[in-house]
């Protein structure tokens, strides 16, 4: 594997899995042999469009394909549990979109299969990849702004989004929380773990979804978090980290930012940017290139975004769920 060009294959056709897949193009140690869609037509559309071989009308052809060296699962996160889970079970290594699941019970399952199985299985928290975030993370183990005490966060869309969207539609795990406050949450739990405490409030459509969450996450070090999501006013997509000896802000798209500022009791601000060598802001080569990583590695997850941790903010979104009155069909 080490030797030769990593096998990709993509099921899904939509618009997050042709981002990954021109980004994949652009990785000179990777290769997308199939893809594989419901509809044969939207997997013909597809593989014309980027190249591909292979073209399959149903996933568990594409599961079934021994020449691929992992699946990356692009579907609504309602379909995560089927489509992840027929590639584990076929013995495929997958990077599974977030939100991971719809809920923790599902995640816990699919980390089982990928033991069971010995195979690989991350989700494609791509914030967790960034460059710019490790580094931000690692300033704070560092003790750059002393200990953290209060971390904001926002992920807002204009909208308004028809009621036959996918985001109003609670069969595909619609709302806000699982589309965009997953990474406020994911933020949080990347800097303090997974919360002692968590209380939320949120306005519902008449789908029973949620429009804006708000969310107050609390640990027992006594750190707040306090997050928001909305699919009904774009906001700043902004995040601060504040410690007590300094502060962090990222002043706009924090999960995939192209700088922070360092502020510091007593010194300049000192301001941090993307690396050019890095690549375009708007990419998602970073998971790709730390999957391709950790399976020349022999690994079975990767230690930037681990499954414990995959799985705490599962358990934390499930909470919020449970505060705001949140249940999508078919759960218990």
């Amino acid at each position: 594997m080490a030797e030769q060009s990593m096998r990709w294959g993509v099921l899904a056709t939509g618009g997050i899995a042709a981002a990954f897949a021109a980004d994949l193009v652009d990785l000179p140690d990777a290769e997308i042999v199939a893809v594989a869609s419901r509809n044969q037509d939207s997997a013909d559309a597809f593989a014309k469009r980027f190249g591909i071989g292979r073209a399959y009308g149903d996933w568990e052809s594409l599961a079934r394909d021994e020449d691929i060296d992992v699946v990356y699962v692009a579907t609504p996160h309602s379909a995560h549990r089927a489509a992840a889970g027929l590639c584990l079970e076929a013995g495929r290594n997958v990077l599974c979109e977030k939100a991971f699941t719809l809920n923790s019970r599902e995640a816990e399952e699919l980390v089982a299969l990928a033991k069971d199985h010995d195979s690989f299985l991350m989700e494609a928290m791509w914030m967790y990849c960034n460059p710019l975030i490790r580094r931000l993370k690692s300033l704070t183990e560092d003790g750059a702004i002393g200990e953290v005490r209060t971390i904001q966060a926002d992920f807002g869309l204009e909208g308004p989004f028809p009621s036959a969207h996918r985001l109003r539609d609670p069969a595909l795990g619609g709302g806000a929380l699982l589309d965009l406050g997953v990474y406020p949450v994911s933020f949080a739990h990347l800097l303090l773990g997974e919360p002692a405490d968590v209380t939320a409030s949120a306005v519902l459509s008449d789908e029973g979804v949620d429009l804006q969450t708000g969310a107050l996450l609390t640990w027992e070090s006594g750190a707040l978090a306090s997050l928001h999501c909305s699919v009904v006013g774009g906001t700043g997509v902004t995040a601060s980290v504040t410690g007590s000896q300094g502060r962090i802000d990222v002043p706009s798209g924090f999960f995939n930012p192209d700088r922070f500022v360092l502020h510091r009791d007593g010194r300049d601000p000192e301001e941090f940017a993307l690396d050019p060598a890095d690549g375009p802001r708007q990419t998602m080569r970073h998971e790709a290139v730390e999957v391709m990583r950790a399976l020349r590695a022999g690994e079975t997850e990767s230690p930037l975004v681990p499954l414990d941790g995959t799985l705490a903010v599962m358990r934390t979104l499930d909470r919020v769920r449970e505060r705001i009155g949140v249940r999508y069909p078919g759960e218990a």
